[in-house]
C-alpha cells in the first residue's frame, strides 16, 4: 500500500539473499487481488517451476482484508489461470495485538485518521470494520503481546475473538513467536467453511460459545415477523444502540419497503445497505425456493422479518431487547398494513425504494433488484430449519 515499500527497504536491508541464486522482486502500490494480481502469479509461478520451495508464505499489508486475497488461490478465473494452478491455500493467519485490540475496536476510527497505516486517503473503511474482517475469516489467531496482559485481560480478549470467530483456533504468543508446526501444512483453509465462520452466522445457526459469558460477553439473537416503525428505527439509531454492542449483523424489515435492508455494526461504526427483495410479494409462491422454511409460506408476510445478532459485554440483554420491540410497530399499527405504512414519512424508504440508485446510507452501489434469497443468512437459517443446530 502508499508509494514507498518500506517492508521492501527493510528485507533488503536485514536479509540475506541465499548463495546468490534468489533476487528480490518488488511489487507496491496496488492490490495483490486486483492492480497486482497479475504480478503475484507469475512470480509464485517461476518459484512453483523451480521446485526448491515446499511452502509460500504471503504476508499482505496490515490493512489488507483477507478474503480477498484467499479468493486469488481458484484455479482459474473468466479464462485466466489463478494462484490455485500451481498452490493451494492451507491456512489463513490474522495476528491480534492482545494489548491494543479493544481500545482500536473501540475508538470508532477512519484507517485514514492513523497516518501510520499508510492508508489512501480514498479509504472509507473504519479501523473497527478492518479488525473485524482479519478475525472472523481466520483460520488461526495469533495474540501476541499477551505479556504485556494480566491473565484475566487476555481471557476477555480472547472471548471476544471467540465470539467473532467461534471456529478459529487462538494461539498465544510473545514477540511474535510461534512455533511454525502450529502455522504451516494444517490444511485447515476451506473457502465454503471460511464464508461460515463469523460468529454472528453461527448464533444464526443456534451455535453458541457458552464459556465466553465468563468474561461478559454474550450474545442476543433478536427474530421477530413484525416490521420496525421507520421514525421509531430511525430514533433508535440516531440515539446509539447501546456502547457495550461490540458486532451486530442481520436482516432488517421495516414498515413501507418491499425489500430488505442488511444491517452492520463492528465497534462504533454502523452501516444498512439494501438487501435482496423479500420473496413475498415479488415472488409468486409456486416459484418460492424448496428449501424455503414452511412457516414463511404459511406466515400473512411470508418471509419478511427481522433477524439480527448482537454480540456484547456486560450488556443488559433483557433491556436491550425491550428498546428493539419498542421500536417495532405496534398491534393497531401492524393491523393497518402495508398500504398505510408506505405514507408513514421514511428516511429509509427516501434511501431505498425503487428508483433510488444510491441505495446505502454510504452511498455504495445498490444490489441488483432481481429477487433473490437472502445469501448467507438464508442460507444459514435454512440450515436451522432443517434441525442442523
Amino acid at each position: 500500500m502508499a508509494s514507498v515499500n518500506i517492508d521492501a527497504l527493510l528485507v533488503k536491508s536485514g536479509a540475506e539473499i541465499l548463495k546468490g541464486k534468489d533476487k528480490m522482486v518488488e511489487m507496491q502500490n496496488g492490490c495483490i487481488c486486483c492492480t497486482l494480481r497479475e504480478d503475484l502469479i507469475e512470480n509464485v509461478k517461476k518459484l512453483a517451476v523451480e521446485g526448491r520451495f515446499d511452502y509460500l508464505l504471503i504476508e499482505s499489508t496490515g490493512i489488507s482484508e483477507p478474503m480477498p486475497v484467499a479468493t486469488t488461490f481458484v484455479s482459474e478465473y473468466d479464462g485466466k489461470s489463478l494462484l490455485g494452478s500451481v498452490a493451494r491455500l492451507d491456512t489463513l493467519v490474522t495476528v491480534v495485538d492482545a494489548l491494543n485490540f479493544l481500545r482500536d475496536y473501540e475508538m470508532g476510527q477512519m484507517l485514514v485518521d492513523r497516518e501510520e497505516l499508510g492508508a489512501e486517503e480514498s479509504d472509507r473503511r473504519t479501523i473497527a470494520q478492518l479488525l473485524v474482517d482479519q478475525v472472523e475469516c481466520a483460520n488461526i489467531i495469533v495474540l501476541n503481546k499477551v505479556d504485556l496482559l494480566a491473565e484475566r485481560r487476555i481471557c476477555h480478549v480472547e472471548g471476544l475473538l471467540k465470539r467473532l470467530n467461534p471456529k478459529a483456533r487462538i494461539i498465544r504468543s510473545t514477540f511474535g513467536k510461534v512455533d511454525l508446526k502450529l502455522l504451516f501444512n494444517t490444511k485447515s483453509f476451506n473457502m465454503e467453511e471460511a464464508q461460515e465462520m463469523p460468529g454472528w452466522y453461527q448464533e444464526l445457526q443456534g451455535h453458541h460459545v457458552p464459556e465466553t459469558e465468563e468474561y461478559g460477553i454474550s450474545s442476543l439473537v433478536f427474530r421477530v415477523q413484525r416490521p420496525f416503525h421507520p421514525q421509531r428505527l430511525d430514533g433508535l439509531i440516531c440515539h446509539g444502540l447501546d456502547d457495550r454492542i461490540m458486532r451486530s449483523k442481520g436482516i432488517l424489515w421495516v414498515a413501507g419497503l418491499d425489500r430488505s435492508l442488511i444491517w452492520h455494526q463492528a465497534g462504533r461504526t454502523k452501516r444498512i445497505e439494501a438487501g435482496p427483495y423479500w420473496l413475498h410479494g415479488n415472488v409468486d409462491l409456486l416459484e418460492w425456493p424448496a428449501e424455503t422454511p414452511p412457516e414463511y409460506r404459511e406466515a400473512l408476510y411470508g418471509d419478511m422479518r427481522q433477524e439480527v445478532v448482537f454480540i456484547g459485554r456486560h450488556f443488559d440483554k433483557e433491556s436491550f431487547e425491550k428498546r428493539l420491540e419498542n421500536a417495532l410497530v405496534t398491534g393497531p399499527e401492524f393491523e393497518l398494513g402495508p398500504d398505510a405504512w408506505r405514507e408513514w414519512p421514511s428516511r429509509f424508504r427516501e434511501r431505498f425504494s425503487d428508483g433510488q440508485a444510491k441505495a446505502t446510507l454510504r452511498k455504495r452501489r445498490a444490489p441488483s433488484k432481481k429477487p433473490m434469497v437472502l445469501g448467507k443468512i438464508a442460507k444459514a437459517l435454512r440450515k436451522r430449519k432443517r434441525g442442523g443446530a
